[in-house]
Formats: C-alpha cells, structure tokens, sequence
C-alpha cells in the first residue's frame, strides 16, 4: 500500500501542477484572477470548498495521528499541502504513515521475541 500511495502523492504533485503552471504562463502569478476564477461558477465554487473543507480535515487527522505515532516534522506536511496542494501532502503522509506503522509493528515484534 505504502508505494501506491507514494505513487499517488507524485501524480497529486504532476497533474494539478500542469495546469497550474499553464494558468501561470498565460496569466503570471495574478492572484487576484486566480481567486476570481476559482469561484467563477456555481461547480468550481463547489470543488474548492469542499477542497477547503478536506484539507482542515486533513490537518486535523495528521496533528491527531502524527502526535500519536509520534512522528516527525510534522509541520512539513502542513507546509507542503499550502505550497503543493492536499493531492501531493495527503497520500505523502499516508505513505509515511504506512511506514511508521510498520516501523511500529516491527519493534513490537521485536520487544516481544
């Protein structure tokens, strides 16, 4: 599971990315239009709030799951889901999460031998 989440984090990094980067060459980095052409209409107005809403949701679980499995730097996810976007931070943090677990398991394995 571990790789298709990896896997999944490089497309959530690539594929918004291309379209992005395509708003950036014809337009340059106008924020203001940006924000204007997010909520152009009744669907995108749909699609990135409820984006909006599943990245709080995000940050939540990985403070609460993070702290728990006591991981580490914590706060690069958080950054990382505001520069690149939830599709690369979530699967990434699942993906670490996936190996922390194992991590976990192991030594518990280990301990109990």
């Amino acid at each position: 599971m571990q790789a298709i989440y990896f896997f999944l984090s490089l497309l959530g990094l690539v594929i918004p990315y291309s379209k992005f980067i395509a708003f950036i060459a014809d337009n340059g980095l106008n924020l203001a239009l940006f924000w204007e052409e997010l909520f152009i209409n009744q669907i995108s107005s749909f699609f990135a709030l409820d984006l909006l809403i599943s990245v709080v949701v995000f940050w939540l679980f990985l403070i609460k799951e993070g702290t728990r499995l006591q991981m580490k730097f914590l706060w690069v996810y958080l950054a990382l889901d505001l520069i690149i976007g939830l599709s690369f931070a979530l699967p990434l943090f699942l993906g670490m999460r996936s190996l922390r677990l194992a991590e976990a398991q192991i030594q518990v394995i280990s301990e109990g031998a």
